[in-house]
């Protein structure tokens, strides 16, 4: 798995999961591009009631939130203002080892070296956009329930 850190221990079998309606979390979604923000907001508010969904901008004020939001899931594009999506990873690295934050790159580009350099640093999933809302309610369903990350959505080999 080229060297990723390994997945977060699997809940009890013995655990339900949360209904949607039960979910709760902070998500921040790092997007320059209000239309893409919008679609996002509108898969999720619906479903999701206890989800609180935050936006920052560009790259600096999305590892700036990060640190002083502390969300559980973060949704971020590669291509945003400032610095890139791979410079955020690479800023946030050490939340995303000590914390286990999950940060799911957006892109609207196939499988790219700056995804990979992503995955590698520790990212949780990528989704290329437009993405399908199933996607994104089960990618935040396995984020925020402490799940394994999707196989199709990862570097596994």
């Amino acid at each position: 798995m080229f060297g990723l850190p390994g997945p977060p221990a699997m809940p009890s079998s013995t655990t339900a999961a949360p209904s949607d309606a039960e979910l709760r979390g902070k998500v921040l979604y790092v997007e320059d591009n209000d239309f893409n923000y919008v679609l996002v907001e509108g898969g999720l508010a619906a479903r999701f009631p206890g989800i609180e969904l935050v936006r920052a901008t560009t790259g600096l004020d999305g590892v700036r939130q990060v640190r002083s939001e502390q969300p559980d899931f973060v949704l971020l594009d590669m291509h945003l203002p400032e610095i890139s999506g791979l410079e955020v990873v690479r800023q946030l690295s050490a939340e995303i080892a000590a914390r286990r934050l999950r940060v799911t790159i957006l892109t609207g580009d196939e499988l790219t070296m700056d995804v990979i350099k992503a995955m590698s640093l520790g990212a949780f999933e990528y989704w290329i956009k437009p993405v399908d809302v199933r996607v994104l309610r089960d990618g935040v369903r396995r984020a925020l329930a402490g799940h394994r990350p999707d196989p199709a959505r990862t570097l596994t080999p």
